[in-house]
Formats: structure tokens, C-alpha cells, sequence
């Protein structure tokens, strides 16, 4: 079981990462951005026979008890049943060698 964590600064906390990047992408010529919040992102594989109840438990004990400060950070968490290889992207770079093509291979 594959779980994504997002973990980000509460309303109200000042950010000072966030507004360092606004201010480096409104001088890039960006003057559209007008505020940035700067968080973090996990993605945690789990092993074991544990039921969707057992693993938001355990995800939330992880949270609160090391992976964030819940003084001034909030979470959300999404539990995914299977792990599966992203989609290609369209445009993008999903090659795949053909092997008929590869010189040595097949001979």
C-alpha cells in the first residue's frame, strides 16, 4: 500500500521559504505570483495485510508523532490500495528501447 502525505505550514505561520520564492519569481518577471506556501511532500510504501482503518491509524501516529511539527504544521494524507507506475506523460519521454533495434541483441 502506497501512502501520499502533504505536509504544509498552518494559516497564520510565517513562511519565510514561500516568500523568499515570490520575491525570486516576481523578479523573474513572474508579477502574477502573490504568495507562495512552501510545504513538503512523502510518499510512504507500506508492507503487511493491514486493513484502509489500520493504515489511516498508523499514518496519523506517524504525523503527529515525528513527521510533522503539529504546533505549526497542518497534513493531508491519501492511502492508495495499489501501487501502479505512473501513466506516461503525453509529450513526454516514456521511450522504451526496442530491443530488435539494439545493436548486439537478438543476434
Amino acid at each position: 500500500m502506497q501512502v501520499k502525505i502533504f505536509i504544509a505550514l498552518k494559516q497564520g505561520v510565517l513562511d519565510p521559504q514561500g516568500l523568499s520564492i515570490k520575491n525570486a519569481l516576481n523578479a523573474l518577471g513572474f508579477t502574477e505570483v502573490e504568495d507562495v506556501r512552501m510545504g513538503k511532500y512523502l510518499e510512504l510504501r507500506l508492507g503487511g495485510d493491514k486493513d484502509a482503518s489500520a493504515v489511516e491509524t498508523a499514518v496519523k501516529a506517524m504525523c503527529d508523532k515525528l513527521l510533522t511539527n503539529p504546533v505549526i504544521e497542518d497534513y493531508t494524507y491519501q492511502v492508495i490500495d495499489q501501487v501502479r507506475r505512473p501513466d506516461p506523460v503525453p509529450g513526454g519521454s516514456a521511450w522504451s528501447p526496442d530491443p530488435a533495434k539494439i545493436d548486439g541483441v537478438g543476434e
